[in-house]
């Protein structure tokens, strides 16, 4: 029973990655109803298995679930954006914040050796492989910068708003959103806030981080019908 159960897990996951990518290379588009039964087939799983996939997209806000139409690709909205964006620019600034204040030799490190493999990752291009590995490299560096607050609690939750957050920055980017930006600049920045031990210019440097990219999106979304009210 332990290795059936184990067996499903696995399923489980490769499934949830395997839908993740495919959302964030938008190959599954904003509003787009998940069929069940064509997913089973098409993964050669249960749709119970499945069922637990896309629960956990939505738990990332990727996937939504409507008693009428079952499970659907998360709409892009203006007003969730915004929301969105005052969560992170609260939670995630102040985990970051106390991470510089609390964090010991093994966070700094930690957040210098991800800020590494940030840098020698190329950047998003067209390339999917490309853009996946740099999505989880800059992932990571995210989770460092937070990793030495003190609160489990508040870095999972932190972390679960970057997760919903990928959409609208992949739409941010692939619309021209982000135009102009040194994000690579901004990236070292927060690496020199964290080892200098500045909370101040830590939050500042993050806050900003954070905004820009919602500045853009939201600049794109008033020309276009990219995002819903």
């Amino acid at each position: 029973m332990q290795g059936s159960a184990e067996g499903e897990g696995l399923r489980t996951n490769h499934v949830f990655e395997a839908l993740r990518f495919e959302l964030l290379e938008s190959r599954l588009l904003p509003g787009e109803r998940l069929k069940l039964v064509e997913l089973s087939k098409r993964f050669g799983i249960s749709q119970t298995v499945l069922r637990e996939a896309l629960t956990r997209l939505c738990e990332q806000g990727l996937v939504v679930s409507n008693p009428k139409r079952g499970f659907t690709v998360a709409q892009l909205s203006v007003d969730d954006l915004v929301d969105l964006t005052n969560l992170r620019l609260r939670l995630e600034v102040m985990a970051f914040v106390d991470s510089i204040k609390n964090g010991d030799l093994v966070w700094e490190t930690s957040v210098v050796a991800a800020h590494h493999t940030l840098e020698r990752t190329p950047f998003i291009t067209e390339a999917p492989l490309h853009a996946a590995t740099w999505r989880q490299a800059h992932r990571a560096f995210h989770r460092a910068l937070c990793a030495g607050s003190g609160s489990p609690r508040l870095e999972k939750v932190v972390a679960e708003l970057r997760d919903s957050a990928d959409l609208y920055r992949i739409w941010a980017r692939t619309m021209g959103g982000e135009v102009g930006r040194d994000v690579a600049a901004e990236h070292r920045a927060l690496v020199t806030a964290a080892v200098t031990r500045d909370a101040e210019m830590g939050e500042r440097v993050l806050t900003e981080h954070l905004s820009r990219t919602t500045a853009g999106l939201l600049s794109v979304a008033r020309q276009s019908d990219g995002l819903h009210d």
